[in-house]
């Protein structure tokens, strides 16, 4: 690493983002390059490492997120330096980036994974809080540990958890959709659901044995805006006591087909037209007026409206070109439109024409497998060898939790983009599993299995291989039919 100066270093690969996305691009590029220096540079003092990674199925995988010092992956890699600062300017022509601590580093080969960052509704209001990363977490369980009552805006996966995982303090959820949870799934999967909101939870299994590591509060950036951290693990809540105030074990009120249409400080809500109308709301830190005519007013409000991803820093002065979420695009070998320039994660938007059972979406397993690919395709480039897109982006498949509740995601699982060409088959049993299948023109192309169902393997099979389902009609769910032996 022979440099030209102390701020100026030479790596042949240069990996940004300390996520699950970058960290598993630089471990695959340590282990196909050992003899090459890689750096991995990342903002935030942890880098998320996957654990306990199991390949469930042929595309279904299940892996823990833990976050660990950067010394740990350097003792795994020797020949991979951890180097913590944030990214200030690329210039992608030179094939150079500056660090906010001014240094320099020169590349060969450069993968961008510095992930997304949440739409807040409104920047900089102490009320407003947005939870992404372990910071805004702990700042949230500040804010929660003083509450009697917070809005939660927003329909994915952390609202999802956040509302499932509170005690002691009231949520009001405003919902833009007609059911909970739309990423994820459909009304009928929301209707199995909505019980767990209303029952006590089960009482906690015994904690979750994991080293967790918490990000030190002087480390957010200079500027201040603290926009460090990369994103949270699905059980992001363990650990960290998610209770407000209230006696309250369990109090959620769901607000559909809304969104917030003003925000006022107490100050500016005793002022409106609106504190004359409504008389007894009480006095709460903010307040909430939503566009269903509704006011609520909390002690603050959780904006978990989806996320933007993180491409500022590399802009300026360069030719990318973005798709229309604003992320880099990519094409089906993880380029950028600048040469060398690679991506992964939720910084990136696939540009290549997906296979019909696959989608993006900016989750954790995604993240992975882009990570995991871009460092082959990195690799390939190098070693001059060509590379086939990899089977991962065949099928669209995620595993997760939701209300105590696993939760497997195959193919077009919400039908996305079939139009009216498609029907569905339910079996549901209330309060232990949901099955839903999406079948087009015979033939099997999405699936959303809750609970412990273990018909995970038999429909993966059964959408990859397309067979014609037709003559099966409503007996493919039957309970009293195994079909595991139909299909083997």
């Amino acid at each position: 690493m022979a440099g030209t100066s102390e701020s100026e270093k030479r790596f042949r690969f240069v990996v940004v983002g300390g996520g699950i996305a970058g960290v598993t691009c630089a471990e695959q590029l340590a282990l196909q390059f050992p003899s090459e220096d890689i750096a991995l540079l990342t903002a935030a003092p942890l880098v998320k490492t996957v654990t306990n990674f199991r390949q469930v199925s042929k595309t279904l995988e299940d892996f823990s997120v833990e976050e660990q010092p950067a010394s740990v992956l350097e003792e795994k890699y020797p020949n991979l330096k951890v180097i913590q600062s944030a990214v200030k300017a690329l210039q992608a022509k030179q094939h150079m980036l500056q660090t906010e601590n001014g240094q320099v580093f020169h590349y060969e080969k450069l993968c961008l994974c510095s992930g997304a960052r949440p739409k807040l509704l409104i920047q900089d209001n102490p009320n407003v809080l947005g939870i992404r990363d372990t910071d805004s977490a702990q700042e949230f369980q500040k804010h929660l540990s003083k509450a009697k009552r917070m809005v939660v805006v927003g329909n994915g996966g952390i609202a999802l958890e956040l509302v499932y995982e509170v005690e002691g303090c009231e949520v009001i959820w405003a919902i833009k959709d007609k059911a909970i949870g739309n990423t994820f799934f459909d009304a009928g999967a929301a209707q199995f659901l909505i019980p767990s909101l209303e029952a006590d939870k089960p009482e906690k299994a015994l904690p979750c044995k994991r080293t967790r590591y918490t990000a030190d509060k002087a480390t957010t950036s200079k500027d201040g805006s603290g926009e460090l951290g990369s994103a949270l693990g699905p059980d992001w809540h363990e650990g960290i006591s998610l209770r407000g105030t209230e006696e309250v074990s369990h109090r959620v009120h769901v607000e559909y087909e809304c969104e917030i249409k003003t925000m006022y400080s107490q100050q500016d809500f005793m002022k409106s037209p609106l504190h004359t109308q409504e008389t007894d709301l009480g006095l709460w830190p903010v307040y909430a007026h939503l566009t269903n005519g509704k006011t609520f007013g909390c002690d603050f409000i959780v904006s978990a409206t989806g996320v933007v991803p993180n491409t500022e820093p590399f802009l300026h002065g360069n030719n990318f070109e973005l798709a229309e979420d604003r992320g880099l695009k990519v094409n089906e070998h993880m380029q950028t439109s600048e040469p060398d320039v690679y991506a992964a994660g939720d910084v990136c938007t696939a540009g290549w024409e997906p296979s019909a059972l696959w989608q993006q979406m900016r989750l954790w397993t995604q993240a992975r497998q882009m990570g995991w690919y871009a460092a082959r395709c990195i690799a390939a480039d190098v070693l001059g060898e060509s590379i086939e897109l990899d089977f991962c982006f065949e099928l669209f498949s995620h595993i997760t939790k939701f209300f105590n509740y696993k939760v497997v995601l195959l193919g077009k699982f919400n039908a996305q983009g079939l139009g009216s060409d498609h029907e569905l088959l339910v079996r549901c049993t209330k309060g232990e599993e949901y099955v839903k299948v999406v079948l087009s023109g015979g033939r099997m192309m999405g699936a959303i299995l809750i609970g412990e169902t273990d018909l995970e393997e038999t429909f993966e099979n059964l959408i990859l291989n397309q067979m014609d389902l037709s003559s099966y009609g409503e007996e493919l769910l039957n309970p009293n039919i195994d079909i595991e032996d139909y299909f083997d």
